[in-house]
């Protein structure tokens, strides 16, 4: 490589940035031929040929480029072309042009011919084809010379002599000097076949030489290859391309130097080392650091070329070319980022290859670097672009601190007394190696060389350019928003200041960090920037803080056992020499000390009364690594009377409180108020690089993907520190334990408290005295509070069952809260008797009293003294706050008479809305309030008790009919959950009529009612004379308890009054269904006779005596309405289906209907119904008035409707009644009424009959009828 072109110029003047060197090789092109022609051209031809850009395409696969081509015009010369085995392409002539103007033949024939033959031969001997032969007209010599032969002669000549097969390496350039469009045609002819024919030899030339390469560098595995020797071939190749101007291409070939050098060091780390590695093991003998003002290192070149260069050496040499062509890509912040690397990897280097290195000289070489560096870059930017990104630089500024600080502190540039002897031999050594200051850089007067020369000359230099260096870091640290680096470096500084013996400046940087990792959570950064901020604090004499942080490390598992009991230690010392002196208390926090984790209230529900005792125990869980004598751990508690607090019963309480009693409080990690716990969970996912080439495993690893989440800063406004002034709450109310051992875990502490005070009792702070030092947990939270009660004596009365049932005895509970009241001998509950509810009493009875806590105390007998008006219940003496328990049985008795509201009153007419709400109460029991007053003997004042009792019993009774015959029968349903035997059942009549007589159709023998079923009773009613129109009836039937024992009493029965009215028949009715005329059985679809037989049974009665009875002469008749009805629709009712009928009021009258009815299916049909009604004029004054409900939309009759299932089934809402009889004329009128007949005046004989109905012959489809 020529030299000159490499030659670095120096800096001219002190000041000055250093300027940017650039590549002064151009492509060599020789010229051999007329050189006073080549030497008029020249100027022209290096002017125009980089003018016009030519695209570039390589081989493999590259992308195309657009390329200027220059070259480098020299003389031909035997001794520039190429000799075997040069790789040298810098060096390396592309093309061969021979000029001539030789417009003469026989000049041609006797020199030029010759000329070009002894030239092509030479070109020839050297394996070149790259060559050219230019052929210049003129029309000057045309006109001087008259016997030439024409232009084209010669080139024809020259071309059959020479270029046989390649006519165009012969060109043509006419009048070349003249500026005419013939000329410039011709230059940009030559022009283009010039640059095809250079660029033709690069591409030709490049891929022979990137093949050798290729070749070379694949037998790198053989014995005796040199790393060195291709190192020059690869970085021939980059010249090149630098030459060429494709800077991107050349740093790729220094990129891959980098990269195979890199993998040969990691390789020999593992124990596959190659020979060539050996020379680079040699110690290290000078650190001057990167040169980057030169674009080539000539003389670190040279020790590559010749096998001494050590590790820093080739790492220096080759980030300079790096360097170089980064800037010409104006990429300066890559140069930066680059250089943290180099400088971090050549270190890892060092160690790798266990390469030897004086103390402190790697220091030396890695703070010149970044200086150098940060100047080289400050070089080519200004300062607004330097400002903006110094996120780029900062790392450089930070490790230069970094050696900075690692060389002070080896110089003894730190130590207080400053450095000894030894200390000065090192520093001498060090700058030795340093070597002398290089000349582009002896002018200024901020080299890295004279920075670090000057720091290392005194303990003032040092300190100045350290803090110098470090405030700058720091601040650009926290203008780009890397706080944690800039804490980092201020703890760094914080060391510095505590060797300097300046405390109170390490203090400031100290807490900030601690401040970044606590909100973060870094347990190990914290335990170590606390272990310094405690030195510092002593230094300081801030006593409460330097307790509070010994007290943090004494808890810290981080630390080693031996430190933790010295910070423990500390306190202990601290707090016995304090109370020897009484000096003045010292209050810490708590969470440092001891952790409560858990609180148990005896009893559970944190509930007491006055004058009760209440145990507190606490958990605590002792950080210190050895036991501590405690003098007293004290519960502040706070005392309030909210509004009616006082008031609050022990039940209310109870309900309200937790009833386990265990209070647990959150794990919190001493000094850390944000623990790393509430940070996302890490998502880590395994990587793998794999070879393109055979898809082998390169390297492996695992990435976090959420470490943005994870390394994010804590933005908060609030101080993470705890509170400096921890102050203790003045009260009356506090717990104390005394004279305690505290062991290492965990602890229990019991409080014992009598209660004096209702109220609301909460635990406000807790508080560990040792010594004249406390540790205070400022609040207890979650709130944890016990409630003290008074209580007013209570008196409750509650049955033992779901409910009480009436006519059976009853147990009911007395429970007898005693407050604050304290029952005497002689205390007694009053009870005013009551002729319904008697009390029974039973001698073996018992009280029982219990204590608040439900724990039995004593049992004794119970005492009861009744007397006509009064029964007196004698209670046991018991103390406050005691529960006294004891049963008795009551029995309610009910009346005999039923009310008039309950009644069954057949000719009582309800209407059918009515009726239906009864049936769903039926299900339920009656209920009966039973009062009964007491007096307590706290109270001058008397209690009402209420107690509900049950009817277990319902009863409801029906009138049934056969002809005249008539029966009572009487329905007992049991309503309740129990089982009754039921016995001695009797109905009598309340008239004691001796012309009546009921007869029992009910056996004799005991009979279980069981619950929600119904027992039926019978009786016949006989009469020998007209009986009364209504009869007063008495059913009564005595029970027990199917499962008691024998009652040492008597129960009484239970009674049900009714009456029965106008009970007796006065009509009989009888339906027949004939065949048609000629068969022998109905047939579907056929028309059938019906015919209704009504017949009078008895004479003029007292209950016809109505509106409807006419009579004349001695004669009386009475207007009936009948209606036949088929609500199964069984029967279609042809024809009329109703009609009012003029009946005779007397025995044995009769009256037929005949009408028309045809079955609709086959099969036994039963008889459609017959209704009787009375028919009641419209001027009848004495009917009684209906209900709404009553009347029937656009008719023309009203019908009166009994309650009971007759009047149910008597409603004229079924087809076929009278809506055809109606006229709309008549609306609005009065019209006349219909009145249903009482239970048992009308006997339908026909009732429940069938007739046989066979299917028609022609019906397709049958339907049968099954009743």
């Amino acid at each position: 490589m020529d030299p000159a072109a490499a030659a670095a110029a120096e800096e001219e003047g002190r000041e000055k940035p250093p300027v940017i060197y650039t590549m002064e090789n151009k492509p060599i092109v020789t010229c051999a031929g007329d050189q006073n022609l080549f030497t008029s051209l020249y100027p022209t031809l290096s002017q125009q040929l980089p003018r016009e850009p030519m695209e570039w395409r390589r081989s493999y696969g590259r992308a195309p480029k657009m390329i200027h081509l220059e070259s480098n015009f020299v003389q031909f010369k035997e001794e520039l072309l190429p000799k075997e085995g040069n790789k040298a392409l810098l060096t390396f002539p592309f093309l061969h042009i021979y000029w001539t103007e030789c417009c003469d033949t026989e000049v041609y024939k006797t020199t030029v011919k010759d000329d070009i033959t002894k030239w092509q031969n030479v070109l020839k001997a050297h394996n070149s084809v790259d060559w050219l032969i230019v052929v210049v007209e003129s029309d000057a010599k045309k006109k001087n010379k008259t016997n030439i032969l024409p232009r084209t002669s010669i080139v024809d000549k020259i071309r059959n002599d020479f270029c046989n097969k390649q006519s165009d390496r012969c060109v043509v350039l006419s009048d070349p000097l003249k500026d005419s469009s013939r000329s410039q045609e011709s230059w940009n002819a030559f022009l283009t076949k010039l640059r095809t024919l250079l660029l033709m030899s690069f591409t030709k030339n490049l891929g022979k030489f990137e093949d050798d390469m290729r070749t070379l560098r694949e037998k790198r595995t053989e014995p005796g290859w040199s790393f060195c020797e291709y190192f020059m071939v690869q970085e021939e190749l980059a010249f090149v391309f630098e030459m060429l101007q494709q800077f991107e291409d050349a740093l790729v070939q220094y990129d891959e130097l980098d990269a195979l050098f890199s993998q040969y060091v990691v390789n020999f780390g593992a124990g596959d080392g190659a020979n060539w590695l050996t020379f680079f093991c040699q110690p290290v003998r000078s650190w001057n650091g990167l040169i980057l003002r030169k674009p080539i290192d000539m003389e670190k070149r040279e020790l590559i070329q010749n096998q001494e260069a050590t590790l820093l050496d080739l790492r220096s040499y080759l980030f300079s070319r790096q360097c170089t062509l980064l800037i010409f890509l104006q990429r300066p912040w890559e140069v930066s980022q680059r250089a943290l690397e180099l400088l971090h990897n050549c270190v890892q280097e060092l160690k790798l290859l266990e390469v030897s290195v004086p103390p402190g000289a790697l220091d030396c070489w890695v703070f010149l670097s970044c200086l150098e560096v940060l100047q080289r870059i400050e070089g080519c930017c200004d300062r607004a672009q330097i400002d903006a990104n110094v996120s780029h630089t900062v790392g450089l500024w930070s490790y230069a601190t970094e050696k900075l600080k690692s060389l002070g502190y080896l110089c003894g540039l730190v130590s207080e007394k400053g450095p000894n002897s030894e200390d000065l031999n090192r520093t001498v050594d060090l700058l030795a190696g340093l070597g002398a200051e290089r000349p582009e850089t002896a002018n200024a007067s901020q080299s890295p060389y004279k920075k670090l020369k000057e720091a290392l000359s005194s303990v003032e230099a040092f300190e100045k350019h350290y803090l110098d260096l470090s405030h700058a870091t720091i601040e650009m640290y926290t203008n780009i928003g890397r706080i944690r680096s800039a804490k980092l470096v201020g703890k760094d500084l914080a060391e510095f200041y505590m060797r300097k013996k300046g405390p109170q400046k390490a203090e400031i940087y100290l807490q900030g960090a601690l401040k970044t990792y606590l909100a973060e959570g870094w347990a190990l950064l914290v335990t170590h920037t606390r272990k310094q901020l405690a030195e510092c604090q002593k230094h300081l004499g801030q006593i409460e803080n330097y307790l509070q942080t010994s007290s943090l490390l004494a808890g810290d598992n981080h630390l080693t056992e031996d430190e933790r009991k010295s910070f423990c230690q500390e306190i202990l010392d601290f707090a016995n020499h304090q109370a020897e002196n009484q000096g003045q208390k010292v209050i810490l926090p708590m969470h440092s000390f001891a952790q409560l984790k858990t609180l148990h209230f005896d009893p559970p529900n944190a509930v007491v009364h006055v004058g009760g005792k209440l145990s507190i125990e606490l958990t605590l869980l002792s950080q210190m690594p050895i036991p501590v004598q405690v003098d007293q751990v004290a519960i502040h508690v706070h005392f309030s009377i909210e509004k009616n607090s006082y008031r609050k019963t022990a039940e209310w309480l109870t309900k309200h409180k937790t009833s386990n009693g265990v209070i647990s409080f959150p794990n919190e990690v001493a000094g850390f108020p944000f623990s790393r716990n509430n940070l996302p969970a890490l998502e880590l996912y395994e990587m793998y690089e794999r070879s393109p080439s055979d898809n082998s495993l390169n390297t492996a690893g695992i990435i976090c993907k959420n470490v943005h989440m994870l390394l994010r800063r804590q933005e908060s406004s609030s101080s993470l520190d705890l509170p400096s002034g921890v102050t203790l709450e003045d009260g009356a109310h506090v717990l104390k334990c005394s004279n305690l051992i505290l062991e290492p875990g965990v602890n229990k502490i019991t409080f014992n408290t009598q209660a004096k005070e209702p109220g609301t009792y909460t635990l406000r702070q807790l508080c560990t005295s040792v010594g004249k030092v406390q540790f205070v947990l400022l609040h207890i939270y979650p709130i944890v509070q016990y409630d003290v009660y008074s209580q007013e004596p209570q008196l409750k009365v509650e049955p033992m069952t779901d409910s009480l049932l009436a006519g059976i005895p009853q147990k009911v509970k007395f429970t007898v809260t005693t407050g604050h009241y304290t029952m005497k001998n002689g205390d007694a509950l009053q009870l005013s008797n009551a002729d319904a509810m008697p009390i029974l009493y039973h001698p073996e009875s018992k009280a029982v009293i219990y204590s608040n806590t439900r724990e039995k105390i004593s049992e004794s007998s119970l005492r009861i003294q009744s007397s006509e008006k009064i029964t007196s219940i004698s209670l046991p003496v018991a103390p406050a706050y005691h529960v006294i328990e004891f049963e008795l049985e009551v029995m309610y008795l009910p009346s005999a008479t039923e009310s008039a509201v309950e009644k069954e009153n057949t000719t009582n007419k309800e209407v059918h809305r009515k009726n239906k709400e009864k049936q769903k109460q039926d299900n339920c029991m009656a209920t009966v309030d039973q009062k009964v007053t007491i007096d307590c003997p706290w109270s001058i004042y008397s209690t009402i008790i209420a107690l509900t009792f049950c009817i277990p019993f319902n009863a409801k009774h029906s009138l049934l009919s056969a002809g005249k015959r008539k029966y009572v029968q009487v329905c007992v349903q049991n309503l309740s959950e129990l089982c009754f035997q039921l016995s001695d059942n009797s109905l009598k009549n309340s008239a004691d009529c001796t012309d009546l007589q009921l007869v029992p159709l009910n056996p004799e023998s005991q009979q279980v009612i069981y619950s929600k079923q119904s027992i039926f009773f019978v009786w016949e009613l006989k009469w020998t004379k007209e009986l009364p129109l209504s009869l007063q009836c008495l059913f009564s039937v005595s029970f027990c308890p199917a499962t008691s024992e024998e009652q040492s009493f008597t129960l009484k029965p239970f009674t049900y009054e009714f009456q029965v009215e106008n009970f007796f028949t006065l009509y009989h009715v009888k339906t027949e269904i004939f065949p048609p005329l000629g068969s022998e059985y109905c047939k579907t679809g056929s028309l059938c006779s019906l015919e209704v037989s009504i017949t009078r049974l008895v004479d003029l009665s007292e209950v016809d005596r109505d509106e409807a009875l006419t009579e004349s002469d001695g004669y009386c008749t009475t207007k009936l309405m009948y209606e036949v009805v088929d609500n199964s629709s069984n029967w279609a009712v042809c024809g009329k289906s109703s009609g009012v009928i003029s009946m005779p009021v007397a025995a044995r009258a009769t009256h037929k209907v005949h009408m028309e009815v045809m079955p609709l299916f086959a099969g036994y049909l039963p008889f459609p119904d017959v209704r009787l009604f009375k028919y009641l004029p419209h001027h009848s004054a004495h009917s009684m008035q209906l209900d709404a409900d009553s009347w029937i939309e656009n008719d023309n009759l009203s019908v009166d409707k009994n309650v009971d299932d007759q009047a149910e089934s008597s409603s004229i809402r079924s087809r076929g009644s009278l809506h055809s009889a109606a006229s709309g004329e008549h609306k609005g009128l009065p019209m006349p009424r219909l009145q249903s007949f009482s239970s048992g005046q009308v006997f339908n004989c026909s009732t429940g009959m069938q007739i046989l109905v066979i299917p028609s012959k022609d019906d397709h489809v049958l339907e049968v009828n099954i009743t």
